[in-house]
């Protein structure tokens, strides 16, 4: 469905705090990542072909497993891909005083079965038009990565998406040897007249991309392990001037303005078209974040936000907690139920993709 201007505000309004208490969650404690130096690797081959319709099973002990230390530092290390195909490989360690783990989400509670994979009942999708919207926060955070998925500007140069947009896995996706990021230009201001944009689609302004950072924990791992590091942040060559949105350690659902998320993606039903979506969270482990959302392939890679508490602002702001991955099919109790998925930023991934992005690790600790 397309709203209007009035009604689509009317379903933005929702996402304002339910109720305003006045206890907040203190801040998430954030451990240090000392990176190592990097190690060469081989050229990639680029050999794979980019799967945007992703479905991983997982059962309970998938859904309830924890991770020893040393299994955490070697998921964390991370791979480099550079323009012109070479690679590096970064380990690190991790320095914490205190407990590294994420928010602590709820315990499972049964929900009524769901049969319908990422169309849930009514189509509660909106697409997003006119410049009042799409060069607008947050919409205009929202941004097509080259080899078909969506992504999210973090920094000036920096876009969050999902891995499996660049990485099968095993090898980059063959897109990834030339990887663009495109930025939505709406028909007003690219040339087209006024009584025509209406019915006239966005064009797209491609940047190429400098460098790529995948986790280990999605390299050469089974698809049921991996989806929980389903990440990968792309550094632009070139700086951007549109808004872009802030990072947070993702607080237990309890926490979230209504116990909503939200994310705007470029749904592959709806070609040339920026979507947008909202839904309560349903369900929540240490990594994931289980949710009805509609979404189709296409917006993979999308920025999960919510309304989070800031403690310097002393305000709910818009702030990007997950990345959406794609669709899980979950056996508990014998009994299966599909949701789609979005990956948590934890404490620990927080800290990695705030390296990436600053290169420095004294600067990461969560704001």
């Amino acid at each position: 469905m397309t709203p209007s201007g009035s009604s689509l505000l009317t379903h933005l309004f929702l996402q304002l705090p339910l109720t305003f208490s006045l206890l907040h969650p203190p801040p998430a404690h954030v451990p240090t990542l000392v990176p190592h130096a990097p190690t060469p690797l081989a050229r990639s081959r680029f050999s794979a072909y980019a799967q945007l319709d992703f479905t991983t099973h997982c059962n309970a002990s998938c859904f309830h497993r924890g991770e020893q230390e040393e299994q955490l530092m070697e998921k964390l290390a991370f791979e480099t891909l550079y323009a012109d195909g070479s690679r590096t490989l970064t380990t690190v360690d991790v320095e914490d005083d205190a407990e590294s783990g994420g928010a602590h989400p709820s315990p499972w509670r049964v929900k009524p079965r769901r049969v319908r994979r990422q169309i849930y009942g009514a189509d509660g999708r909106f697409n997003i038009q006119g410049d009042n919207f799409l060069l607008d926060y947050p919409f205009s955070t929202a941004v097509r990565i080259s080899t078909g998925c969506t992504g999210v500007l973090v920094s000036q140069r920096h876009v969050l998406t999902a891995a499996h947009c660049v990485h099968d896995g095993k090898d980059y996706v063959n897109g990834a040897r030339r990887l663009r990021v495109g930025f939505l230009i709406p028909p007003s201001i690219n040339g087209t007249k006024t009584h025509f944009t209406s019915a006239k689609k966005p064009l797209v302004h491609w940047v190429r991309v400098r460098r790529t950072r995948v986790p280990k924990g999605w390299i050469q791992g089974p698809q049921e392990v991996s989806m929980e590091f389903d990440y990968a942040l792309l550094e632009l060559r070139w700086p951007h001037r549109r808004p872009f949105m802030r990072l947070s350690v993702a607080p237990s659902s309890d926490d979230l303005a209504g116990h909503r998320i939200h994310f705007s993606g470029f749904d592959s039903d709806r070609p040339g078209q920026l979507v947008y979506r909202f839904c309560p969270v349903e369900e929540e482990s240490n990594d994931l974040i289980y949710q009805h959302c509609d979404a189709r392939p296409g917006a993979s890679g999308s920025g999960v936000y919510g309304r989070v508490w800031d403690n310097n602002l002393e305000r709910w702001e818009r702030k990007v907690i997950g990345i959406f991955s794609g669709h899980q099919w979950l056996e508990i109790d014998g009994e299966n139920r599909d949701y789609n998925v979005a990956v948590r930023i934890t404490p620990l991934k927080f800290a990695q993709i705030c390296y990436w992005v600053h290169g420095n690790r004294l600067d990461c600790v969560q704001d």
